[in-house]
């Protein structure tokens, strides 16, 4: 038997490769391997399949997964036996596996046996034991596989992988291979170019080759590279490699003299973790240090030498008196703390103004008598107006303030940092690193032991150190409602905020409920007591659009200079997309609505849509989605404006709404295939397309944009573009239609009745009154409908369009049978089907002649109502159209129904429902289920017909339909006893 995890998960039964079903089924199998034989319990395993959002029972789907597993995993199981391989324990499974059988865990024994030769001084065997680890990987880990555990867990293994390839590549140095690796580290360098690592090897090993010009060249663009992409130069051991190459020190020529990365061959610097050690290099690897050695640390740590530390730092800031809210956020800190394995490291991340400072100093005040060898506090400034705080000066300032004597601290910085850390080894000590820019930044003032406890803030999500360095993430999100209305209460007074309510609740959502806004409104409310709240609301308000009211001067508290600082950290390319993306009008954005807007390739748009994400100016709420705060959107939109030209944000905005128009109509050509279309406008380049295969999909996007293609039809209407408005509103009738939006498609349709209007659309304006009458007969509205449907019939005529006219007909047909005029109804679905069929549009003359069935019903002609509704299934089947051919069944159901023919009538509703669900069409799915009500009842068979009835209410309820009342009344009926007789 043997699995794998270092690349698809996969697994070999009795000598063959088993089926191991769904990606989330393999997604178990995973976790429980990655556990190596530790419990995991079902809600672990929920967590780490879903998330946040389990389905609905997510228990017994797991317990599915692990049955299916067990027969896979051991087919020769003799029924009623226990499982051997996948164990039941408490509540969860554990799986017992021999270590071999894992390629992750022969991986990481070869690892550890690699690293005993190097230190043994057998630097050849273990070369040859790093490519045979390496051998075991077969991909990207976990290939395939869903969930937040596998994600965390692929980016681990990833980098544990580029770690061991590091640590064999230095290995292959000092046996003097260098002419040998300077292709594959190019070309690992090419892959993973901000790995200083690589640099560093490639550099040493093309020096080594006589190639000193080009060795420079990999530092100078190595520099370049990090300076434009993360703002921070090269660390120390680049920095001195560099200095050495350019004084040609003899050392570097050494077959045994590598860089620093912790041992000869750098495999100490790899650990089961894939993090570094902590080890310091010394002569041997021939880089020059003064690091202490271990007795003299000793000799520092038990106070027993004149260099003895002392000091016991207290350098917590004052904590807020007006702090409030956050209990949620200081609760899920405080279990961190009360974990059985303490994490060493928590990161808090959000974007600019959540009040990540406020936060950690108020936990650090909290928790500070845990830790009684004293508090550090160091600001990194990593998105500061001025300088990034340098971590060799860091490391002096803190060296500094442990009390060591100036003259004691070493010169070399890797020598300083040897020193920091063995000061603070055995030490309970509280460090609060803020405002961090990176982790590479943070990594360098990590202590090397766990008795310390490090509080890093950032803008950033430092996925780094939660990768490589096991650090707990916690995000602060904005406060929530009644937390910002109190955190005004404790700062301007609870009777002034009582005395005015609904100014107050303004106030808060004209913040955007932002702690760092809510601050400066409160000291503006404070500095004016006579001010009433109203008053400072109504100046809020006059100011949406725009930061000015929330810039004081102050850097510290102004919110347009707190965002300043995360923006200009970006690359150039996450800079323009962050400013047209305020060109966006919906409350998401999706990955291909921002490669279009900025005419990028959407794999670029995904890598700066993760810069942005990164440092918090938008949040990805789902994989491929992200919001913006509103003030953040002012903030993009006053940048836009002063750094894009009016052309640009033109043709930006122009790309957007020909994404939306195109695929919108792309989703409703599968809803309503048999519908007529519209010509859109040619794409402009570099606009990117969402591509459907299939009903559900286009579906499930169109219930995903419904607000922001709503918001945009609105939006659009008045301006510039208000031709793609009125098609955007023509593609989506279908879908709000089906789905019981009735209102969304009035306010649609009435804006693109505007567009229409403002371009002179005579096409348009017949489209638009013919949706708004439409609109109005389902909001059974219906003297306002017939004027709009008479004057598209009008529009349709002049344009001599038959399929727009046949469609009108029938909506009038419709409202004559709502006034009870059934033979002018019938004269109008004539005329319908004579312009259907002079087109050859079969499935018109289906819909027509299963509407005539219908008509018949009402006048208690049921057998040419059968005739009718037959016809309409034989054309529609010819076409192709399954919706209309559910429909047709629904309607020769109620036929037969209505004639008495019970039983007949119940097969052909369940005809109609199977499409209905399919594609999603609600309205024909709760008509079906009350005609399969009212036929179950007829036979007597009353649960049956409470179930349908139940499920067709949940449906009317939903869409506010009048007919819900009708299903009430029957459901009420079947409690009631029924006439003997």
């Amino acid at each position: 038997m043997r699995f794998t995890v270092l690349g698809p998960v996969q697994a070999w039964v009795n000598g063959g490769e088993a089926s191991l079903g769904p990606p989330q089924q393999r997604a178990v199998l995973a976790a429980l391997l990655l556990q190596r034989g530790r419990p995991v319990g079902v809600t672990e395993l929920v967590d780490a399949l879903w998330g946040d959002e389990p389905p609905s029972d997510p228990v017994a789907i797991v317990r599915t997964y692990v049955s299916r597993l067990r027969r896979v995993l051991e087919p020769d199981r003799v029924p009623g036996t226990p499982p051997q391989l996948v164990v039941s324990i408490a509540d969860g499974y554990v799986l017992c596996l021999d270590e071999s059988c894992l390629d992750l865990a022969v991986f990481e024994a070869r690892l550890a046996e690699a690293r005993r030769l190097s230190k043994e001084g057998n630097p050849a065997r273990a070369s040859e034991l790093l490519r045979s680890a390496l051998a075991e990987w077969g991909g990207t880990p976990l290939s395939g596989v869903p969930g937040p555990l596998a994600e965390a867990e692929r980016s681990r293994l990833v980098e544990l992988r580029l770690g061991a390839i590091e640590a064999r590549l230095s290995i292959d140095l000092v046996l003097g291979r260098h002419e040998d690796l300077v292709s594959e580290l190019t070309s690992l360098r090419a892959r993973h170019p901000l790995r200083e690592r690589l640099s560093e090897l490639l550099l040493l090993a093309l020096y080594r080759c006589g190639r000193q010009a080009e060795a420079l060249e990999v530092y100078r663009s190595t520099r370049q590279m990090l300076v434009e992409e993360l703002g921070v130069e090269p660390g120390p051991a680049l920095r001195e490699l560099h200095s050495r190459v350019l004084t040609a020190d003899p050392s570097l020529s050494l077959p045994g003299a590598v860089l620093a990365g912790g041992g000869v061959d750098g495999v100490d610097a790899v650990d089961r973790d894939g993090e570094c050690d902590g080890s310091v290099p010394d002569r041997e690897t021939g880089v020059d240090s003064d690091v202490p050695s271990p007795d003299e640390g000793e000799r520092h740590r038990d106070g027993t030498d004149e260099g003895a530390i002392t000091v016991q730092p207290s350098q917590l800031p004052a904590v807020l008196n007006v702090f409030s809210g956050r209990m949620a956020e200081l609760a899920d800190a405080e279990a961190l703390l009360s974990e059985k394995r303490r994490p060493a490291v928590v990161t808090i991340s959000g974007m600019a103004g959540t009040g990540k400072t406020t936060f950690a100093v108020h936990w650090a005040h909290r928790i500070a008598s845990r830790f009684p060898d004293g508090q550090l506090f160091v600001s990194l400034r990593g998105f500061d107006s001025d300088s990034t705080a340098d971590p060799e000066a860091v490391i002096r300032h803190v060296l500094d303030a442990l009390g060591m004597p100036p003259h004691e601290i070493p010169a070399d910085p890797l020598a300083q940092a040897a020193l920091y850390r063995s000061l603070l080894a055995e030490r309970r000590m509280l460090i609060v690193l803020d405002n961090a820019q990176s982790a590479e930044q943070v990594r360098p003032l990590l202590p090397g032991t766990s008795s310390c406890f490090v509080i890093v803030t950032s803008r950033t999500q430092l996925q780094g150190l939660v990768a490589s360095n096991g650090a707990r993430p916690l995000w602060l999100d904005l406060m929530s409602p009644d937390e910002a209305r109190d955190m005004l209460a404790r700062r301007i007074g609870a009777a002034r905020v009582a005395a005015e309510p609904q100014a107050l609740d303004a106030i808060v959502d004209l913040c955007g409920r932002l702690p760092l806004a809510l601050a400066v409104v409160a000291a503006r409310a404070a500095m004016h007591p006579c001010f009433p709240l109203s008053a400072i609301a109504a100046e809020l308000t006059e100011g949406q659009g725009s930061l000015d009211a929330f810039a004081y001067g102050d850097p510290a508290t102004d919110a347009r200079a707190a965002f300043s600082w995360s923006y200009r950290a970006l690359p150039t390319g996450a800079a323009r997309l962050f400013r047209l993306l305020s060109l966006h009008l919906g409350p998401e954005i999706s990955l291909p609505t921002a490669a279009s807007l900025a005419a990028l390739p959407p794999r670029e748009a995904r890598t700066f849509l993760a810069d942005l994400a990164r440092v918090h100016l938008l949040t990805e709420i789902a994989p491929g989605r992200f919001v913006f705060h509103d003030l953040l959107r002012c903030y993009a939109a006053e940048l836009a404006r002063e750094h894009d030209t009016e052309a640009e944000r033109h043709r930006a905005e122009r790309r957007l709404l020909d994404h939306l128009l195109h695929t919108a109509l792309g989703a409703s050509a599968l809803i309503a295939p048999y519908r007529e279309t519209v010509r859109p406008p040619d794409l402009l380049p570099g606009t990117t397309l969402e591509q459907f295969t299939d009903v559900q999909r286009a579906m499930g996007w169109l219930h995903t944009e419904r607000r922001m293609l709503c918001t945009t039809v609105v939006q659009a209407s008045t301006g510039p573009f208000a031709g793609h408005a009125w098609r955007l509103a023509f593609a989506m009738v279908s879908f709000l239609d089906r789905q019981g939006y009735w209102h969304d498609l009035l306010l649609t349709q009435q804006a693109a009745l505007t567009a229409a209007r403002r371009v002179s659309d005579r096409t348009g304006q017949a489209h638009a009154h013919q949706a708004l009458g439409f609109a109005f007969v389902r909001l059974q509205r219906t003297q306002e409908a017939r004027p709009h449907l008479e004057r598209a019939l009008e529009l349709f005529t002049s344009l001599g369009d038959p399929l727009g006219q046949a469609k009108t007909h029938r909506l009038l047909a419709l409202q004559d049978i709502r006034d009870g005029r059934y033979e002018a109804a019938c004269g109008r679905h004539q005329l319908a089907y004579a312009l259907y069929e002079g087109a050859g549009h079969l499935s018109g003359q289906a819909s027509v002649l299963n509407e005539l069935g219908w008509i018949h019903i009402m006048l208690g002609w049921f057998k040419q109502a059968v005739d009718y509704c037959a016809r309409a299934i034989t054309l529609h089947q010819e076409s192709g159209d399954l919706m209309g051919e559910a429909a047709a069944h629904d309607g020769l159901g109620y036929a037969h129904h209505c004639a008495g023919d019970h039983a007949t009538a119940i097969d052909c509703y369940q005809r109609a429902l199977v499409p209905g669900r399919r594609i999603g069409d609600r309205c024909l799915e709760a008509s079906a289920l009350g005609h399969l009500g009212e036929a179950e009842r007829a036979l007597g068979n009353t649960e049956a017909a409470r179930a349908a009835w139940q499920a067709a209410l949940s449906i009317l309820e939903e869409l506010d339909h009048p007919d819900a009342r009708k299903v009430r009344d029957g459901l009420r009926l079947l409690d009631q006893p029924q006439p003997s007789g």
